[in-house]
């Protein structure tokens, strides 16, 4: 719960496990925890439910990490990246952290919107495969099921996203694609450094028509 954020880390494998056991986590790396800087943090944590906060005011953890007095790190699992805010600038306050937060939080399945954009044009995976789908649809929950248990096969190799065709910000990318709504639900597939990609509408997502999708379009 909200009341329980941020834990307190006291020692490396606390932080380890903290950071191991979560899609998304975020520490405050404060030696001093009634600094202005960790106030924010305290704040923000309690606007973002899903993400679990830590804070820690220890040497050794912030040593382990590399981390400087009034630093936020965003550790994410998806492309094992690690992401760092300088607290100790007096104009970043909670509202900031949590955008900072939301760009840059990517999961297994990434809702792509104006906001997460940003995050995932700055990943290092280079592979991306969306699911562009009307999100409204009463198959919708069975679709994201299959379609995040196959994300899980390909951890660390290709970033998942979710495209909401209903969504006015996203009718770029249908264009882009070259997809009409009477097309979807569709798979495309993208190779960021050199915009090869491919495209497949799919009137059901199974978990081997997105292995067979993404092992073809690997090789």
């Amino acid at each position: 719960s909200t009341t329980d954020k941020p834990i307190l880390l006291d020692n490396i494998p606390d932080a380890e496990a903290f950071i191991s056991g979560a899609e998304v986590a975020v520490i405050g790396f404060f030696q001093d925890p009634q600094s202005p800087g960790a106030e924010q943090f305290r704040r923000a944590a309690g606007h973002i439910a899903e993400v679990p906060f830590g804070l820690s005011s220890s040497v050794a953890v912030l040593s382990h990490y590399g981390a400087s007095e009034n630093t936020v790190a965003l550790f994410r699992t998806v492309d094992n990246d690690r992401r760092d805010l300088d607290m100790s600038d007096r104009e970043v306050d909670a509202k900031k952290l949590t955008r900072f937060v939301r760009i840059n939080e990517l999961r297994l399945v990434t809702e792509y919107n104006p906001v997460t954009a940003i995050g995932v044009m700055q990943s290092s995976l280079q592979f991306n495969l969306l699911l562009i789908t009307d999100k409204m649809s009463p198959k919708h929950p069975e679709r994201m099921r299959k379609f995040r248990a196959a994300a899980e096969l390909y951890k660390g190799k290709i970033l998942f996203i979710l495209l909401d065709s209903n969504l006015k910000s996203n009718e770029q990318v249908l264009s882009y694609f070259q997809l009409k709504k009477s097309q979807l639900p569709a798979l495309a597939i993208f190779h960021t450094p050199d915009d090869e990609h491919e495209v497949v509408a799919v009137d059901d997502i199974s978990i081997e028509h997105v292995q067979d999708f993404c092992n073809r379009f690997l090789q």
